[in-house]
């Protein structure tokens, strides 16, 4: 099979400093040897309503800011940020993305053309976006399909298609809650993507929320080319993401078994191996088959 790819979901994780989000690069290409890692970008006056904006963070303790407005500003890098983060990977050897949650934000990270470009799962009927990205935007396009019924992932491909871009399409399975309990995070759901959209779009990937790192093998062996998860350099911190997100070893261990995995799903190539053929003259007990 293919070689899955990795994505190390830096997010919001790096508390808006871009020291610790140079670091979080670094452990992922050189410690963890991830494929990618992966930022936001909002333009939070153009997602936010003014009473959004304006209204206090629902987790106050989390919060960065007075208002769920000033916490997200808190959190957000500039375009110019960004080209820097863009830098920092090449410098590392690591694959560079983001997740766009917004018009404004999809054609301000377009600008940098990244390999791929993410939508998550909240913003993925944003039609006049992703009709942006099918048409304007030439790399690959990564769907998250949390909290998104089949007829609306249905919508998202049909719309691709008619942009002609779905060769370009990464439909993710994903439950989306921080962190999910493992008799919701659906596997299967991987198969339900394959059945109704293997032949139409790119690829199958899995974005799991979940604690450990058992699901992501397992993801593996159902279909999923790409597995993302997210990425922190410590579980306890401030922020809703730290406690569904994986501290540098494990996120090291998720990549070193993805790929031992994917190396072993393969059928012989010959009833006995070539590894096989001295263990079997020094250990094989060859007799006769005798009939009645």
């Amino acid at each position: 099979m293919k070689m899955p790819k990795v994505v190390a979901e830096i997010g919001c994780n790096h508390k808006g400093d871009m020291e610790i989000a140079r670091e979080m690069i670094g452990i992922a290409a050189t410690f963890a040897k991830c494929d990618f890692v992966k930022f936001q970008k909002r333009s939070n006056k153009e997602l936010l309503t003014p009473e959004e904006y304006n209204a206090p963070h629902p987790n106050v303790q989390n919060s960065y800011g007075d208002t769920y407005g000033a916490h997200r500003e808190f959190l957000e890098f500039d375009v110019d940020q960004h080209r820097q983060l863009q830098q920092y990977c090449k410098e590392f050897g690591i694959g560079y993305s983001t997740s766009v949650w917004d018009l404004t934000s999809a054609k301000q990270i377009a600008g940098l053309d990244p390999v791929f470009i993410k939508v998550p799962s909240a913003c993925n009927l944003n039609f006049p976006m992703l009709e942006f990205l099918a048409r304007d935007y030439r790399g690959d396009i990564h769907i998250s399909v949390g909290m998104t019924t089949y007829e609306e992932q249905e919508q998202i491909v049909q719309l691709m298609e008619r942009c002609h871009a779905a060769e370009r399409v990464v439909l993710y399975a994903c439950t989306s809650g921080y962190p999910v309990p493992f008799e919701q995070v659906c596997l299967l759901e991987l198969q339900t993507l394959k059945n109704q959209f293997g032949s139409r779009i790119k690829e199958i990937g899995f974005s799991g929320h979940h604690l450990g790192i058992a699901v992501d093998i397992a993801a593996i062996t159902l279909g999923a080319s790409w597995i993302e998860r997210h990425f922190t350099l410590d579980r306890t911190w401030k922020g809703t993401d730290h406690a569904a997100s994986l501290e540098p070893d494990g996120l090291r261990r998720v990549v070193r078994d993805v790929r031992a995995v994917s190396q072993a799903l393969t059928f012989k190539d010959a009833p006995i191996l070539a590894i096989e053929a001295p263990q079997r003259a020094k250990l094989k007990r060859l007799q006769g088959i005798h009939f009645n």
